[in-house]
């Protein structure tokens, strides 16, 4: 092995451990639970579907079936 193929290796490797840093930095900040004041009232947490056939609090694009009506 030359210190040429080292520090090729070296490199990806380097390269490899920042992105992985990155994405789970990313993938944090982006479905992490936002922080809420303890003095704040608690919201609803179970999906429901509106009288306009919207869905509430479900964050996501698959929508559990029979889900109820919000009151």
């Amino acid at each position: 092995m030359r210190l040429s193929d080292l520090a090729k290796g070296s490199t990806v490797l380097l390269g490899i451990i920042v992105a992985g840093y990155l994405s789970t930095t990313y993938v944090d900040q982006r479905f992490a639970e936002p922080k809420v004041s303890k003095w704040a009232a608690p919201a609803s947490t179970s999906a429901c579907v509106d009288s306009g056939g919207s869905w509430k609090n479900w964050p996501w694009p698959n929508v559990p079936a029979l889900s109820p009506k919000c009151d």
